[in-house]
């Protein structure tokens, strides 16, 4: 038998003594390493976690830490917040912070970024929110009605990405999806305004189609106008004749961002 297998690899060296080396074009693949944050698995390369020596990262990567826990599968467990760890990841891939539009936790980022000993990171975010915070500028907003003034309900605010949020929101409550926006409202890139309206039962005004159509009831969609204001960050800072009981009964509100 072995010397049936002598002939055999004399044989393939006569015909190609290549193959039986290892490929002058195989490279070995890089060390890759997969850590389990909070439940949630993330693959990355040894390098990567050992962009700062001395770091929590790197001594996981280099196994120098001590008493890391393992899970079900051997993969190091860290007990920290997992969706927030892929920002740190690419802040070690690229060396540069990158966060989504409109993050709001950098807080919490920064102390993620202290336990894992990235201090480079922790100064990069802090450095963020104060640009973040002195280029914000206050966005305005006013909802006025009083048909005497404007002819009904009409919003107004400095910024026209609110506006055009208000006439999606107006076009799903006032059912008009198959008509598109309804021509019962004049706008602008800053303003929204009734054009048409009248006066109903006692204290209810509704607002009509040229045909007699119901839409809707004005307090209906002032009423989804103060919500999403609310609910994008503005605060409330006056309202006149608020004696009615009800904001959504206030002639005027004030909002600023």
């Amino acid at each position: 038998m072995e010397l049936k297998l002598d002939r055999m690899e004399s044989e393939l060296n006569i015909i190609n003594p290549d193959l039986l080396q290892p490929s002058k074009n195989c490279k070995v693949l890089p060390l890759m390493v997969t850590l389990n944050v909070g439940g949630y698995l993330y693959i990355t390369q040894k390098q990567t976690l050992s962009k700062y020596p001395g770091s929590f990262l790197e001594e996981v990567a280099s196994r120098k830490r001590q008493g890391v826990p393992i899970d079900s599968k051997g993969n190091p467990f860290i007990d920290r917040d997992g969706p927030l760890f892929r920002h740190i990841l690419n802040f070690l891939r690229t060396g540069e912070l990158i966060l989504p539009e409109g993050f709001q936790e950098c807080g919490l980022l920064v102390r993620e970024a202290e336990f894992y000993g990235l201090e480079r990171l922790a100064e990069a975010i802090k450095e963020h929110e104060r640009t973040r915070g002195s280029s914000a500028e206050t966005t305005f907003l006013e909802v006025i009605d009083s048909h005497e003034r404007s002819q009904g309900l009409k919003v107004f605010c400095s910024d026209p990405d609110f506006i055009e949020r208000i006439k999606g929101r107006i076009v799903q409550v006032s059912k008009s999806r198959l008509d598109g926006f309804p021509e019962e409202f004049a706008i602008s890139s800053n303003a929204v305004q009734f054009r048409h309206f009248i006066k109903s039962e006692t204290g209810t005004r509704l607002v009509l189609k040229e045909d007699n159509t119901f839409v809707c009831t004005l307090e209906t969609l002032k009423f989804e106008t103060v919500m999403m204001a609310f609910r994008r960050g503005f605060r409330l800072i006056t309202s006149l004749d608020s004696s009615k009981g009800s904001i959504v009964h206030c002639e005027g509100l004030h909002f600023i961002k």
